[in-house]
This record gives C-alpha cells, structure tokens and sequence, in this order.
C-alpha cells in the first residue's frame, strides 16, 4: 500500500471543494466496501498505486481574508465557494491556510516566496495543485517556481502558460520534477463535446459554415472569466484543434453571462451551421449542463496521481499520460500519440521510465 498522496493546493476555490468532499465520498464507498471498478465516474481506479481516496492535503495557500488563517476544512465551504455539500462526513485537516502571493511578493527569494517554498518541503508535499483564478500568469509563474524548488510536482488547473513554455518545462527536466499542464479538460465539458461533434462533421465528409461555443455560470470563474477570459479563450481553442480540426469559423466565449442563480452549475450552449450533399443545409443545436467543479475534480483526480507517481518514481518534465485530459498540454496535442499516452501510463503505474514517451521541448509553444 502506497503511501498517500501528499497535496497542497494554491487557491481554496470549489474545484478544492470538489475534490476534497469527493475524495471523503469515494473513502466512505471504498469503507462500505464497494469495489474499486464500481466507484461512480472513475475511468482510472489506480494510478501509480494510489487510490482515488489516496489524498491527504497537507497545505493550502490563498489571499481571500475570511480564508487565510481558517482551518483548512472550513475553509473550503466558506463563501464565495458554492460548491453544495455533499452527504459525507468531512474529516477535520490539522492545518490553517496560508497566505498566498501577491503581486509586489512572488519574485523568486523574496520572503514571501520563500515562506511558501519552506512550508513544501516541511509538508513534504508530493504535488502543488494551481488552481487560482484564470488571468493571473504572473501567480502561475511564482507558484511554479517555488514548487521547482521544493521539489514538488507542479499541476496547472488553469489555462495560462506554464508546461507550454519550454524554459520552463526544460528547468523542471533538469531538476528532475514533474510538470502538468496547461488548463484542465473538464470530464465531460463543452470544449469536449464541442470537438467531438464537430470532429464527426468531419470523418462524414460535412462542410462546416460556422459555429459558437457560450458558456454561463454562477461561480467566482465565470465572474472573473467575463473580465479575464482571453487565455481560457485561446486554450478551448486549442482543445477543440486537438484532432487537427480547423477551429477558423468557430467562436469560444468562456463566460457568456454570469448568472448568480446557477450557483456552481454551468450551462454550455454549441451551435453548429454545415452543409451537406448538394449544400443542403445541416443545424445543430445542443445545451449541456454540468456540476462545474464536480466537472474539473473527476480529472484533477488523475492529473495529481499522475503528478506524484512521476515525482515518486524520478521523472522529471511533462508525462504523456496528462496529454488527453488538458486542453493545451506540453508540446501540443500532435506531439502526443494515442500509443504514446497508454504506454505513459503503463510506465507511471510500473515504475519504469521509457524515454521515447516525452516530446522534444522544441516543440512546445
């Protein structure tokens, strides 16, 4: 039995809500004695070993003043979070959360900065989750560093541009730590299913004419997306190129509307115009509606233990394995092959290190 999985976590937000109730839901399953391959919406029961209720959180860092300095599991269900309680018996964590950076504090070796690198290695932290608001690269960029020099795997939530960014993904090579992003796929989000539709468009020989994506919200994201949304704009783009598709008369709006009711549910609406046989014309018109945290913690899941097997196991920069499940990984999404994926994963849960699977960082943008 492994040991678990150490987290810290920058950013007490509901995507943590999310997987710090769920990791308590999938313990109580496994302790009435469910099995593994009968836990509700978990494509990977294991990875590297580690259960999906394999986590301890053992820090957490944020600005929020009604959240730093509170307990950590109280913390979580502080408003602005409005992820809903689920019906599990939270476990009280032994620490308080942290003040996080800011802007005039995150250069690498000023106090600050080195607070947060000294409370990574005291935790022995295996994986420091991003998941701060979308817009702040300089935070991204802080936060990255100061997990390079802790030692601690980096996992980006959000889509600014930290493994695309080959210095970077180099650095975190050299030293021998893992580094997992950009931008999380959502378990079954609007860019995914926005691609794959129209991804059938294409293998049936379709024309595409136009086509939008709009999104709405009643979360903190979807506020700051209305304001801060051109880098998540850019990655949903990149998702939906995934297969090579041409995404030029395709529009992405991140955050259509912030609609408070909604509370951390979203609503994605896809339009799609093509023509088919004599330029007949083809609509299609469809709403999707999620649990967006519940949405992003179903990949979390998988990102972190990806992050913390490679770390455990000595494998520094960007595991193929995260390459399906984020929107603008490493190196792209061409530079990963279906057999590539499978056989990172095989290596992750083996132990083995198989070079060929890691892209050239030449090839990262």
């Amino acid at each position: 039995m492994p040991e678990p999985l150490r987290l810290a976590v920058c950013g007490v937000g509901n995507n943590i809500s999310a997987l710090f109730q769920g990791a308590q839901y999938y313990r109580e399953l496994t302790a009435r004695g469910v099995p593994a391959a009968d836990l509700p919406g978990i494509k990977h029961p294991e990875i590297g070993g580690l259960s999906v209720a394999d986590i301890d959180f053992v820090a957490a860092f944020d600005v929020h003043p009604d959240k730093v300095g509170a307990p950590f599991s109280s913390a979580v269900l502080a408003p602005p979070n409005n992820y809903p309680l689920l019906d599990v018996t939270l476990p009280e964590t032994p620490f308080v959360v942290d003040p996080g950076l800011t802007a005039q504090d995150c250069a690498p070796f000023d106090p600050a900065f080195n607070r947060i690198v000294r409370r990574l290695r005291d935790t022995r932290a295996d994986v420091l989750l991003y998941s701060l608001p979308t817009g702040l690269q300089w935070a991204a960029d802080a936060y990255a560093q100061a997990a390079l020099e802790a030692g601690a795997a980096f996992v980006n939530c959000t889509p600014e541009s930290v493994a695309r960014v080959p210095a970077t993904l180099a650095a975190f090579e050299r030293r021998g730590v893992p580094l997992i992003g950009d931008d999380l796929a959502s378990h079954l989000g609007t860019s995914v299913v926005h691609r794959a539709l129209l991804g059938l468009l294409n293998d049936r020989g379709l024309s595409l004419v136009s086509s939008y994506q709009l999104n709405l919200g009643g979360n903190e994201d979807f506020k700051n997306l209305r304001t801060a949304g051109e880098s998540k704009r850019a990655s949903k783009l990149n998702a939906l190129a995934q297969e090579g598709l041409d995404t030029s008369r395709v529009e992405v709006i991140p955050s259509a509307g912030f609609v408070s009711h909604l509370n951390d549910n979203k609503v994605g609406m896809l339009n799609i115009e093509a023509v088919g046989w004599a330029g007949t014309p083809i609509s299609v018109d469809l709403k999707l509606k999620v649990q967006d945290s519940s949405n992003a913690a179903g990949v979390i899941i998988d990102l972190i233990r990806m992050g913390a097997a490679a770390k455990r196991r000595g494998l520094g920069g960007f595991p193929a394995a995260a390459a399906r499940i984020l929107k603008s990984p490493a190196g792209g999404h061409p530079s990963y092959t279906e057999a590539a994926v499978a056989q990172s994963l095989r290596t992750l849960d083996a132990g083995l290190h198989v070079a060929a699977e890691q892209p050239s960082i030449e090839h990262a943008s």
